[in-house]
């Protein structure tokens, strides 16, 4: 226990080093824990390129952020372990969404946007539509919005806007009704 004692005093001494910015405490914090550090990061992205890189990453994040560790909190390897970790998920998640969005799969994908004639037909729409809304009474028009912009079911409408169930399914029906008829006349 006396050694493990020793050893954090000396991490703690390299990572105060490090706060003021003497590159010499963040080569003795390398030669100490890099190969542990490695590891962590090895297991978990298991490409050791991979794992050099976000060794890199970490060491940088170590350095810059040495001054708020705190070790009421943590002891310096923990400290240490988890900025490697979070770099390596974090690297992770970035290789997943970097896989969906490859330029070969965006390539398959058929462009389903309108053409311009049919946009100038959707604005024209939009603007009927908001024409349309502004005649519904305000709760009308929050019921209509809540469900179909926010996706709340009734019931979840009647708790955010603490209203009876009854009240908000009578607004949302004759809201509609009003809209159809305000639709049906343009």
């Amino acid at each position: 226990m006396s050694s493990d004692n020793g050893r954090d005093q000396k991490l703690v001494q390299h990572l105060e080093g490090c706060a003021c910015e003497q590159h010499g405490s963040l080569q003795k914090l390398y030669t100490i824990t890099s190969a542990h550090l490695f590891a962590v990061s090895l297991r978990i992205l298991k490409d050791r390129e991979q794992a050099e890189d976000c060794l890199q990453t970490a060491y940088i994040k170590i350095w810059k952020n040495a001054g708020s560790y705190n070790i009421a909190k943590a002891r310096p390897m923990t400290w240490m372990n988890t900025i490697v970790r979070n770099t390596a998920l974090d690297m992770l998640r970035r290789k997943k969404v970097q896989e969906v969005s490859d330029d070969d799969q965006l390539a398959q994908v058929a462009d389903n946007s309108p053409s311009h004639d049919e946009q100038l037909a959707l604005s024209r729409n939009s603007e009927s539509m908001h024409r349309c809304l502004a005649n519904l009474s305000d709760q009308q028009k929050v019921c209509i919005e809540l469900a179909y912009f926010e996706g709340l079911t009734h019931q979840e409408m009647a708790e955010q806007l603490e209203y009876p169930l009854g009240s908000v399914k009578t607004w949302i029906r004759r809201g509609l009704a009003r809209l159809r008829t305000c639709l049906s006349g343009i």
